[in-house]
């Protein structure tokens, strides 16, 4: 089972319809015994960091996200949910993350328009990585952003051009994260989302 958390962060319904059309099995829950089962979980987020990681605290759910991950069972984090997965935020104040993934989220100065809002395309860093294989180089995705991740290479799948060189799709073993919105984002989110129901599928996630 998939599981969207549920931390009161965020328009969780269009979330769950993205994975629910990818035909993955997914529930939204914050109840910890439904979450500890889940083969999957889904880390989404609206909002600024600082509040979202206060939220996470108060939900309890953070000792079993970590315990998830360190079972090896996948995470798939969304926009704010992917910078909340690294090691500390610059968003009015400095805040801890959850620092699965090293790196920082700092805000996106540039002489361009801020927030980076709309379509925008998608370049390949590692083109052979399974959550690509439904999709192409310069497939557009829709975004809503200010701050971006600023981290090593190592982790990046893809990434787009705003001024700045901004990650947008990114691994570390058992953790996939997108910047933009997969279930706003037309065909090509719905591949990604098809694409990661097959790396599910592929791998056995029991205890």
């Amino acid at each position: 089972m998939n599981v969207i958390l549920d931390y009161d962060s965020g328009n969780l319904d269009s979330v769950l319809r993205g994975f629910i059309d990818a035909k993955i099995e997914t529930i939204i829950s914050k109840d910890i015994k439904v979450i500890e089962e889940a083969t999957s979980l889904v880390l989404p987020g609206v909002g600024a960091f600082g509040d979202a990681m206060d939220a996470l605290k108060k939900s309890g759910l953070i000792p079993s996200i970590l315990k998830h991950v360190e079972k090896g069972k996948y995470l798939f984090g969304i926009c704010l949910g992917m910078q909340l997965l690294y090691e500390k935020g610059y968003e009015h104040g400095v805040y801890d993350g959850l620092g699965l993934i090293e790196g920082s989220v700092k805000y996106l100065d540039i002489s361009k328009k801020v927030p980076h809002m709309g379509w925008n395309t998608l370049s390949f860093f590692q083109p052979n990585d399974p959550i690509l294989t439904y999709i192409k180089e310069n497939d557009y995705v829709y975004f809503v952003h200010s701050y971006y991740v600023d981290s090593s290479l190592k982790e990046l799948i893809s990434y787009t051009t705003y001024e700045k060189l901004i990650p947008v799709i990114v691994r570390k073993n058992n953790i996939y994260a997108t910047q933009f919105h997969p279930e706003k984002s037309g065909q090509v989110g719905a591949s990604i989302l098809k694409a990661y129901k097959e790396i599910l599928d592929d791998t056995d996630t029991s205890d």
